[in-house]
């Protein structure tokens, strides 16, 4: 290199690369250490507990949800009785039931596919829809799962297997399956793993989906657990070995353990990096600032406790991070009873977490099993879920059965306290965070540091009382299921006076799937709205609620059928016709103005001031008239396109044939003005089409247009057939402007593919079957809740609508917590024809 233009040439691409490549190694090292956030949660518990929620007051109100043992397991609970088990647990109620119909599984694929996958399946959806997410969109998605699950017994519990199932059983059984399954029913792409450590499974599937997530492998993450026991094999061999409080109450960290109480659970987080998060407008749960796995190694015995391996495991969790041990204001511990297990864990917390702590600031250490026993391949995910709604409420619930902490442990080696009664938990100098603990007979343990979310942007839900006529969209699988879903959501916006109607429905139109039954309620205040919302979830009719069946489709405004639009000549604009819709939808305002700007350096008067404020006499003006009803029809279109409408035959007379043609692409918007003035003028009350002179000049005005095959089918002619390539041909035109306009379009059965939604203003003769989408003058609606009702019976109907679109210029909506999906479950469990537990136990 002898030229000093190319020597620096080259030093400035080699510097440009270097800072390249500097960003990308920030962006990664920043990446590996980047807090996740918890986006969604989902949890199956005992005590009837469906969702986080309800898991929260069952432990905030100090409730056990622990009882006898199943009935409807054909477990042979009087020969289980002689054998000595008197066990009680928490069982989940009801955990053979499940909604087959609504992922699809015909009913032998459900009766052969364990509880645990079909547990997994529901709360994973939850868990998404609790992020505001419409899982449909994640098709495709690299997503991945994570879950944790232990028991795999389900079939092989029988002596015999019914031909029929043979079939289904192997993926129906299948550890592997567990996560693949839930991958495969929400069609997600990334890594799909599932995870057995025993009673830490949980927590190391959500160890392992950080991970992933920080490498990059993933952009969202399912993680969590599931424990369905199919036998008594557990108890029975637990009660054996005498770990089993003779009591049935688990009473973790007290000088009274005297041993564990089994329970069942499932429960699935939805994990990004905080980062994307952020940037998603997510609404964050909590954070998981660091976790670490480890297992206890050579110890006393297999399945003995190793203290010092857990001091380790805590200090991991603490360097990935980023934090001291005085960061951590509580520990959500393993804690399942046993006398000695919870010792050497209460003092492995003393020696990390208890040291070195400002005065009268201890760590708390407290378990959710006295409530709900442990849920062993569930037990982490059930402590994450507590422990982030400890920090939302600011409240440490009690842990119960501990009168007096354990004799076991030095307790004044360092500040541990036990949360026996609830805890109010102030902020210190930062923001709340926990550790959570979940253990092993392997010896694989898991910690977790949780932190409460950062504080979100305050949000401007906009000026609600403005808002008008609002969409709430609701649809289902079945039609039990849609009145189910209008039963719940009525029940949780009545429940919560801050819920607007403007983040209702858009958190409905932004976070949850279209399925066949469908249903949409109008209104303009939570009163009227929930009016609608009761008679639906009866099934009795109302005028603001329009109800149907369409077909379920892709993920966003699922839906087959193609809606038509017809563009008619009406009789004129009424006073003020648009204005509603220009105040409501910036698309439309805009459309109407690209219009206006257009037609009015042509007129003496402004294109508005006839729609809007002009008198009598400028509306009677055939320029004025058409020039009106044009603007309003592309206004209309353009709003509709917006909302996903748009690609059905066009349907167009008078006027209304030159805005289809624009709108199909035809001729441009130029162009279309001077074949507006021309009609205006033919047809006015001195005009005289059929005049050879005036043809001659409406020819040489055609010559100066310039034509193009339209986009979607065009119908313009009596017939109802679609114009084709004639639309681009001048003489086409030539007989199209001299000709007088039906009253009516004909209706173009050929080419429509789904309902037809008029355009403009509505004639005095309605044709049946139109949607209107303007209000008629005297019926007294307002003109967005007679557009809104229009697409409402369109997407009843099958239409794909994007709803979301129509809340653009109502304020600012939020996303807000709404019910999940109600499942219509039936019991789907392998009948047992030989009591196994009678001769093989």
């Amino acid at each position: 290199m002898t030229d000093t233009s190319t020597v620096v040439e080259y030093l400035r691409w080699t510097a440009a690369e270097l800072h390249r490549t500097q960003q990308l190694l920030r962006e990664a090292e920043s990446g590996a250490e980047e807090p996740v956030a918890i986006v969604g949660m989902a949890c199956r518990f005992p005590g009837d507990v469906s969702t986080p929620e309800q898991l929260w007051e069952l432990l905030a109100d100090g409730r056990e949800a622990l009882g006898d043992l199943p009935s409807d397991r054909d477990w042979d609970l009087r020969w289980l009785s002689g054998a000595g088990l008197r066990a009680r647990g928490g069982f989940l109620d009801g955990a053979a039931d499940f909604d087959a119909e609504f992922f699809d599984m015909s009913p032998e694929d459900a009766l052969a596919t364990e509880p645990q996958q079909r547990l997994l399946l529901e709360v994973a959806w939850e868990a998404v829809e609790s992020a505001g997410i419409d899982p449909r969109t994640l098709r495709g998605s690299s997503t991945g799962v994570y879950a944790g699950v232990s028991y795999h017994d389900y079939a092989s519990r029988l002596r015999s297997l019914p031909p029929e199932l043979m079939g289904h059983l192997g993926n129906g059984n299948a550890a592997s399956v567990a996560s693949g399954r839930v991958a495969y029913a929400l069609g997600l792409v990334g890594a799909a793993v599932s995870v057995d450590t025993a009673c830490s499974s949980s927590l190391t599937a959500m160890h392992l989906a950080c991970q992933s997530l920080r490498r990059g492998e993933c952009e969202l993450a399912l993680a969590g657990g599931a424990a369905v026991m199919y036998t008594p094999h557990t108890l029975l061999l637990s009660a054996h070995q005498g770990q089993l409080a003779p009591d049935g109450r688990c009473k973790p960290f007290a000088a009274a353990s005297d041993g564990m109480v089994w329970g069942e659970g499932a429960g699935l987080v939805l994990l990004e990096r905080l980062s994307a998060a952020r940037r998603n407008g997510r609404r964050i749960l909590g954070v998981i600032r660091g976790s670490a796995v480890n297992q206890d190694g050579a110890s006393t015995g297999m399945a003995a406790p190793n203290g010092p391996g857990r001091q380790q495991l805590f200090r991991q969790a603490l360097d990935d991070a980023g934090l001291g041990p005085g960061a951590v204001d509580a520990v959500e511990g393993h804690g399942t009873g046993t006398a000695i297990g919870d010792a050497i864990e209460a003092q492995a917390v003393l020696t990390v977490y208890g040291q070195d702590r400002p005065d009268g600031e201890p760590v708390w250490l407290g378990s959710s099993k006295p409530n709900v026993g442990h849920c062993q391949a569930a037990a982490g995910v059930a402590g994450v879920v507590k422990m982030v709604l400890a920090m939302r409420h600011g409240v440490l619930p009690p842990t119960l059965g501990v009168d007096r902490p354990t004799p076991l442990v030095r307790w004044r080696s360092g500040a541990v306290r036990m949360a026996g009664e609830p805890v109010e938990w102030p902020r210190r100098d930062g923001p709340r965070r926990a550790g959570v603990s979940a253990f092993s007979i392997s010896g694989t343990n898991a910690h977790l540091i949780l932190e409460e979310p950062p504080e979100a942007p305050d949000a401007d839900p906009g000026d609600d009382r403005s808002a008008g006529a609002v969409p709430w969209v609701l649809s289902a699988r079945s039609p039990s299921a849609l009145r189910a879903q209008a039963a719940r959501l009525a029940g949780h916006v009545a429940a919560d006076p801050g819920l607007t109607p403007l983040d209702v429905g858009w958190s409905l139109a932004t976070g949850r799937s279209v399925f066949e039954h469908r249903a949409v309620v109008l209104g303009e205040d939570r009163g009227e709205l929930l009016a609608g919302l009761e008679a639906l979830s009866v099934g009795t009719a109302h005028p603001q609620v329009v109800v149907g069946e369409g077909s379920a489709g892709g993920p966003q405004g699922a839906g087959t059928r193609k809606a038509g639009l017809v563009f008619g000549e009406g009789t004129g604009p009424h006073p003020g016709t648009g204005a509603g819709l220009y105040a409501r939808f910036p698309v439309f305002a805009s459309a109407f103005d690209k219009v206006c700007a257009q037609f009015d350096a042509e007129l003496a008067r402004p294109v508005r001031e006839a729609l809007f404020t002009g008198g009598r006499e400028l509306r009677e003006q055939p320029v004025y008239a058409a020039s009106a009803v044009f603007a309003l029809h592309v206004a209309l279109a353009r709003l509709l396109g917006a909302a996903g409408i748009g690609t059905g035959p066009f349907v167009g007379h008078g006027v209304g044939e030159i805005a289809a043609a624009h709108l199909a692409g035809v001729f441009g918007l130029h162009d279309a003005g001077k074949l507006v003035a021309a009609r205006a003028a033919l047809h006015g009350p001195q005009g005289t089409p059929q005049d050879a002179d005036v043809q001659a000049r409406l020819r040489e005005l055609l010559g100066t247009v310039t034509f193009d095959k339209p986009a979607v089918p065009l119908v313009c002619d009596p017939t109802g057939q679609p114009v084709g390539e004639r639309a681009a041909a001048p003489e086409y035109w030539l007989e199209q402007l001299t000709r007088p306009a039906p009253p009516c379009p004909v209706l173009p059965v050929q080419a429509a593919e789904g309902p037809l939604l008029h355009l403009g203003p509505v004639p005095e003769a309605p044709a049946p079957g139109l949607l209107y989408t303007c209000a008629r003058p005297d019926a007294g609606e307002s003109e967005e809740r007679a557009l809104l009702n229009a697409l409402a019976r369109a997407h009843v109907q099958g239409v794909a609508v994007d709803w979301a679109a129509l809340f653009e210029g109502a304020g600012r909506p939020r996303t807000v917590p709404l019910p999940t999906y109600a499942f219509q479950r039936q019991r789907y469990w392998l009948a047992e024809s030989v009591p196994v537990d009678e001769e093989g136990s």
